[in-house]
């Protein structure tokens, strides 16, 4: 993985390098960004950037035989940790390197990918994915032995949120106290719930999501897609730039016209299609359900802007301001859009506790009926 292969982040690039070129590396970040950020991409890029062999002021050279090695995850001293569970296929003893295989086919198939993704990929049946401590364990031996080749042993833990306590006390001391020339790069979507030892002992790099403009311009260069449906896209992805793929992939079914029938048919109170519109979105990916819910946030947001400050702060295209940003800026106001913003932020949350999604989006649809008939 390269930093060019990584859309924007201009600023967190340049620390990045910056601390390899002046010799300040430190042994131990926590890589932190919301699902869908670039925060997995840009820890591998780092990795390939520390023990690249010919790299530049800008980025790894991508050739030598450390690159090569790193850009196919097939590193002697790059060691990968992440959140397993059995399933069908694995029984009894997961480890992250018994599914190495299926994680480096989906890094590879889409650097970008979430937790949720990996979840279905490795169909564990509903059970939980941990990060446990006989993983925490092997680590600590692994980094305990000499590099084969490298600069640096690197060890990448994605998602150290879902390790165990013990597994994390496991691991302290080598947190702290690594080898040398031992790099531990954390890659976190939930910082919030990663134990207060572990965030005191790294350094943190910030991730920050996607602007449009950045996303856009990979649309478009990176996937070839032209300049309308790249905006319709990037509106829709809201900074997140998973999201954005995967809904390129399903653009051509037209959600965006859908969740504003959607939402027609909850302020006219149009009970079948409600219940229609409902059904349709719980039979998509969870990902993607949650990617509309997003999108009516800021339909709702970019309505009460319209309203109070006109055209000049919205993010919408010129159809959107004439269609559905402007005609919602007329019925609703500043009670109205906070309440509806609660009612699909909750739906939002609900989606990702795995709630049955009909239920969510039928009880969702009749909350936004009831607070749009408010006077």
């Amino acid at each position: 993985m390269q930093f060019s292969e990584i859309p924007g982040l201009v600023e967190v690039k340049n620390t990045l390098i910056h601390s390899v070129k002046n010799n300040h590396v430190a042994h131990a970040q926590l890589f932190a960004g919301v699902e869908g950020s670039a925060a997995l991409p840009m820890a591998m890029a780092y990795a390939t950037y520390v023990n690249c062999l010919e790299k530049t002021d800008t980025d790894s050279c991508g050739k030598c035989s450390s690159c090569s090695k790193f850009n196919k995850l097939i590193h002697p001293d790059l060691h990968i940790i992440f959140p397993v569970a059995t399933n069908k296929k694995i029984t009894k003893d997961p480890s992250s390197d018994v599914f190495m295989p299926d994680w480096r086919e989906a890094f590879l198939a889409n650097p970008f990918f979430t937790f949720n993704d990996w979840m279905e990929l490795l169909d564990a049946e509903n059970k939980q994915l941990i990060i446990n401590v006989e993983e925490s364990r092997t680590v600590v031996k692994k980094i305990s032995m000499k590099a084969f080749e490298a600069e640096y042993k690197i060890v990448i833990i994605w998602l150290p949120e879902t390790m165990r306590t013990e597994g994390a006390n496991a691991m302290l001391k080598s947190l702290e106290e690594p080898p040398a020339k031992t790099l531990f790069l954390l890659v976190t979507a939930k910082q919030e719930r990663l134990l207060t030892t572990i965030i005191s002992r790294t350094q943190r790099v910030q991730i920050r999501l996607f602007n449009d403009a950045e996303i856009k311009d990979y649309l478009i260069s990176k996937r070839g897609i032209g300049e309308a449906q790249a905006k319709r896209v990037t509106y829709l992805a809201d900074g997140n730039l998973h999201d954005a793929i995967q809904l390129l992939s399903s653009e051509d079914q037209n959600y965006e016209a859908k969740i504003r029938d959607w939402f027609r048919a909850c302020f006219g109170s149009k009970l079948q299609d409600m219940m229609r519109l409902s059904e349709e979105f719980a039979a998509l990916p969870r990902e993607l359900q949650k990617s509309l819910l997003q999108y009516g946030l800021g339909v709702f947001r970019d309505s009460l802007m319209y309203k109070e400050v006109g055209t000049d702060l919205l993010r919408v295209d010129e159809e959107s301001k004439d269609d559905m940003v402007q005609k919602f800026s007329q019925v609703i106001d500043f009670t109205k859009v906070m309440s509806l913003s609660q009612v699909l932020n909750d739906a939002h949350a609900e989606i990702e506790r795995n709630i049955s999604s009909k239920m969510v989006f039928m009880d969702t649809s009749f909350q936004m009926n009831k607070i749009f008939k408010q006077k």
